[in-house]
């Protein structure tokens, strides 16, 4: 017995189709890149050592606790578009622009450096996912991004503050 083919997803949205698509597109890269940026900050938690090991890791623990705390309100903004949002870790994989760090060992300096270049570069992503919205007069999403841009600056100055010492 063949099965009936399932229905496509159908959200409602007053966004111009092909705008909700280029929303969804920078979207699903901030959040590829969110993913990533979570799973090396966690990495970077677990593996932390040195004299000031107790104040990075727990400062690293709140920051990918923040970071994990957006995911689902932009793969949610994604599908108030009308899109569909990210699957698999390949998925995320294929669009992530923030590169792993599978390596043995990184000091805590180079860690700290690493990271607030990755937030920084999260940053620069939302700033143009910015102007994708605001042209596509996707006002929510608009708006959304002005947060998730200041906690990515915190993290950014945070990071940068505490490696003086390092």
């Amino acid at each position: 017995m063949a099965k009936k083919p399932k229905a496509a997803l159908a959200t409602p949205t007053d966004l111009q189709s092909n705008s909700a698509l280029t929303v969804a597109d920078a979207l699903n890269a901030i959040l590829a890149d969110s993913f990533a940026l979570y799973l090396k900050t966690k990495n970077f938690h677990w593996h932390v050592s040195g004299p000031h090991f107790r104040d990075y890791h727990l400062m690293l623990d709140e920051q990918a606790t923040q970071i994990l705390g957006t995911t689902d309100a932009i793969a949610e903004r994604v599908r108030k578009t009308g899109n569909t949002t990210l699957r698999s870790i390949g998925d995320i994989a294929r669009r992530q622009s923030i590169r792993d760090n599978d390596s043995e060992y990184v000091s805590a300096a180079d860690m700290l450096a690493e990271l607030r270049e990755d937030n920084l570069a999260l940053v620069a992503r939302l700033r143009e996912a910015k102007d994708i919205v605001d042209a596509a007069k996707d006002n929510a999403t608009s708006g959304i991004l002005d947060d998730w841009t200041d906690l990515a600056e915190e993290r950014a100055w945070f990071l940068f503050e505490a490696s003086r010492g390092a």
